[in-house]
Formats: structure tokens, C-alpha cells, sequence
């Protein structure tokens, strides 16, 4: 029986995106402090808005996590641990662990509370009879990246836990008698386009950062750009 490898795309590399040198600052001073509180990217179509983002996750270096957990723990610091690793830690067991690429996750604008949150394992519920946690985008973007394309689509609701989680660095879910706590830091990343709605107010004054980009005009530098696609498209 074959085995089918898995296969990633390409990613468009950073150091070949022309111009847009306030989204490039501004999402490099994200990656290196966090605490910034993320930005917000408003620009018209066809800016680059996303390949950027997915080019400077994909610069960043692996880091350790606790062998298959859903959290992305750290291994060693207890700030950045779900509780039953935490309870590991402290009652100084073996910790296995693996290098994985830095999360870079991206929240669909149809995505529900739960799906964001994480609900209950409703297979385990049926099959083992049990009440068990299913972590959701929150979990997954832990120590990484949140992407969300569109936010100004958003729906508010979803917008204010994410900016919650990202502002306390955690996630608290109770869901049907089950109580969980679990670290939630990461980058927070919005884009939209403002011909497509218009941007709250109140959202743009929770974001750290925003950078406003505009199509490249300059002839010389949209030359370079289609050079650029084409050398990265032919290699």
C-alpha cells in the first residue's frame, strides 16, 4: 500500500514583497513583542494584504511544544501550559516534547462561538460516555498567529472573545457542567478591505497597532512586483 506525503504549498517569500513598508513594520514589531496587542490592515484588493502575513509566519523560527497536546503548551514555562500539563510540571514528571512550525491560523468569517472557543467532545460524549473538552481556533493559535481576513465582516460578538483572549492571554469555556481554562496568546491579525464595510470605531481603538496601505501606483515598483510573482511562480 502507498503512502501519500503531504505536501505544502509554497509561501511567497517576505523579503521579495515589494513596498507596503508600514504592514511590513508594523507586523514585524507584532512577531517580536506581542504585547503590542496586534494590528489591524485596511487596504484595497490586490495589496498583499494576506501574503504578507502568511510570509513573515513562515520567516519565524519552530518552537517547543508538549508532544501532542492541543494547546501548543511550553514545556517549561507554567504561564504557557494547559492545567494538566501544568499538573505534570509540578509533580516533576516526564515531559515529551516536539518542534513544531509557529501556529498560523485562520478564523473563517462564517466560524461559530464554539468553533472559537473550543465545546464538548460530542463523539467521546456518545461513544465513551464521558464529558470531554474539543479544543477550537483559540487553542490551535496558541504562542502562534490568529488571522482574521475580513474583520470588518465579522461578527461583533466573535470580534470582542478575540480581542479578550488576546488582551488576558486565556480562554475560559464552561460548557454543559465542564469548566476550561487554557492559554490563548497570540498575534492577532485583522484585513479588510474599507469598500466592503466600514470599521467600528471601538474595534479600531482595541487593536495596537493599524496600517492603512494603498495599491502601488509607482510604475517602476509594479514592474518589480510582477517580477518578483513571476520568478517565485517559474523557481
Amino acid at each position: 500500500m502507498k503512502t501519500v506525503e503531504k505536501t505544502s504549498l509554497p509561501t511567497f517569500p517576505f523579503t521579495a514583497i515589494v513596498g507596503q513598508e508600514e504592514m511590513k513594520l508594523a507586523l514585524q514589531l507584532n512577531v517580536i513583542d506581542p504585547k503590542i496587542g496586534g494590528v489591524i490592515i485596511m487596504g484595497d484588493r490586490g495589496t498583499g494584504k494576506s501574503t504578507t502575513i502568511r510570509a513573515i509566519a513562515d520567516l519565524l523560527p519552530e518552537i517547543e511544544i508538549v508532544k501532542d497536546d492541543p494547546f501548543n503548551s511550553h514545556p517549561t514555562n507554567p504561564e504557557l501550559m494547559n492545567s494538566s500539563v501544568l499538573e505534570q510540571f509540578r509533580n516533576n514528571e516526564t515531559i515529551e516534547t516536539e518542534l513544531v512550525n509557529i501556529p498560523m491560523v485562520d478564523l473563517p468569517l462564517g466560524a461559530t462561538e464554539d468553533r472559537v472557543c473550543g465545546t464538548i467532545d460530542i463523539e467521546k460524549a456518545l461513544t465513551e460516555g464521558v464529558k470531554a473538552f474539543e479544543p477550537g481556533l483559540l487553542a490551535k493559535a496558541n504562542r502562534g498567529i490568529l488571522y482574521v481576513d475580513e474583520v470588518n465582516l465579522l461578527d461583533d460578538h466573535l470580534v470582542d472573545i478575540l480581542l479578550d483572549s488576546a488582551a488576558s492571554g486565556w480562554n475560559t469555556v464552561e460548557r454543559e457542567g465542564i469548566s476550561v481554562r487554557h492559554p490563548a496568546r497570540f498575534v492577532l491579525v485583522g484585513s479588510g478591505n474599507p469598500e466592503e464595510g466600514e470599521l467600528r470605531p471601538q474595534l479600531l481603538d482595541r487593536f495596537g497597532m493599524h496600517a492603512e496601505i494603498r495599491t502601488v501606483k509607482d510604475p517602476e515598483l509594479r514592474v518589480k512586483i510582477v517580477e518578483e510573482r513571476t520568478a517565485f511562480d517559474q523557481n
